[in-house]
C-alpha cells in the first residue's frame, strides 16, 4: 500500500526511468555513471515507498509491470524538469550562460545592437539577451528595481549602488544640411555653434544635454533651433531638410549618412565627445561576469575603429 506521506527521491526516479529506457540495469548504471548495486538500491527504495512494484526482474531481461508502465511518463517529466531546474541555476550563478536584462539608450541601441548582437552569440552563445531601449533615467531606475540587469549608457551615471565599467569613447561630429559651407571641414571650433541652429532631442535624452554642455564649455549660447525630435534619427532627416544642424555620436555616423543625404564636419582637436559604458547594481554579486562582458563588448565595438578603447 501506498505510503500517502512519502517523497520519492530524484535518485530513484532517475534510476527507475534509466531502467526502464535501458531495459538492461548494467546498461542504465553506466549511463547515470553509477555501480549496478547503487542503482539497484535506488530502485528498489523508490518502490518500496510506493509501495508498488515498477520493474520485473528476470534473469534475462527487464520488464516494467503495469504501474511502471503507468507511471514512467510523470517520472519523466519530473527528472527533465530537474534537469532544466538545475540549469537554470547554473545560468543564475552565471549570468553569462543565462538570460540578461540588458538596457541601452536610443542614442547607442541602433547603431551597436548589429555588432553587439552577432558578436555575443558568436563569443558567449550560452547568453540570451533581452533588450530594454530606454532613456538614461528610466534605466538607472529599472536598475534600482531590479527590472533591468545592466545597461549600455553615457558615463558618468553619478548614481549611488550603481558601478560603472567604461566601455569606449567616442567624438562627437557636426551634421550639416546639404550644400552647408562648413560640410567636410576637419577643424571646427566648437564656437561655431553660437551662429548655428542647433536641433536638439527631447527632454530626459543624455545626448540633448551633452550637446549642451559642448556649447557650455565652448562660452557660447546656443542658437537653439525651433525644433525638437523624438529620436536621433527624426533629427538627422530635420538636418537633411534645412531646419538645422545638431550633434551626433561617431558610431551614428556610418548609419545616417548611408540613408540620408546629410553632410558632417569635425571638431578640432581636443575633440567633444562622450564615453560609453556599462552598469548595474554593485550589489548584484556579478561584477567579474559583467567585466568579462563589458571586455567582450569593447571589444566588438572598437574593431571597426569608428570608437575607441575607454581609457
Amino acid at each position: 500500500m501506498t505510503d500517502k506521506t512519502y517523497q520519492p527521491t530524484i535518485a530513484g526516479l532517475r534510476a527507475f526511468v534509466a531502467v526502464a529506457e535501458k531495459q538492461h540495469f548494467g546498461s542504465a548504471a553506466m549511463t547515470l555513471g553509477v555501480s549496478q548495486s547503487t542503482l539497484s538500491q535506488a530502485l528498489s527504495a523508490l518502490e518500496t515507498g510506493l509501495g508498488v512494484p515498477l520493474i520485473e526482474r528476470s534473469t534475462r531481461r527487464v520488464f516494467l509491470t503495469s504501474e511502471g508502465r503507468q507511471l514512467l511518463p510523470q517520472a519523466q517529466a519530473v527528472i527533465e524538469a530537474a534537469t532544466a531546474f538545475s540549469a537554470a541555476a547554473a545560468g543564475a550563478s552565471d549570468p553569462l550562460q543565462g538570460s540578461i536584462r540588458l538596457g541601452l539608450i536610443p542614442t547607442v541601441a541602433p547603431y551597436v545592437l548589429p555588432t553587439l548582437l552577432a558578436g555575443l552569440a558568436d563569443q558567449l552563445p550560452g547568453l540570451s539577451l533581452r533588450l530594454i531601449e530606454d532613456q538614461t533615467e528610466r534605466l538607472l531606475g529599472g536598475l534600482r528595481d531590479g527590472s533591468v540587469d545592466a545597461a549600455l549608457i553615457a558615463l558618468p551615471a553619478e548614481t549611488s549602488g550603481i558601478t560603472e565599467i567604461p566601455i569606449y569613447d567616442e567624438d562627437f561630429v557636426l551634421a550639416l544640411p546639404p550644400g552647408h559651407p562648413l560640410a567636410g571641414k576637419r577643424r571646427v571650433q566648437p564656437t561655431a555653434l553660437a551662429d548655428l541652429p542647433l536641433l536638439l532631442l527631447d527632454e530626459g535624452h543624455c545626448l540633448r544635454d551633452q550637446a549642451l554642455d559642448v556649447c557650455r564649455k565652448a562660452g557660447v549660447h546656443a542658437d537653439l533651433a525651433n525644433t525638437r525630435a523624438a529620436s536621433l534619427a527624426t533629427a538627422v532627416q530635420c538636418v537633411t531638410g534645412g531646419l538645422g544642424v545638431t550633434l551626433i555620436p561617431q558610431s551614428a555616423v556610418p548609419v545616417e549618412t548611408a540613408r540620408s543625404r546629410l553632410e558632417l564636419a569635425y571638431f578640432a582637436t581636443p575633440r567633444p565627445g562622450r564615453r560609453i559604458g556599462l552598469v548595474f547594481r554593485s550589489s548584484s554579486g556579478r561584477e567579474a561576469p559583467y567585466r568579462q562582458l563589458a571586455g567582450l563588448m569593447g571589444e566588438l565595438l572598437c574593431g571597426d575603429k569608428q570608437v575607441r578603447p575607454a581609457r
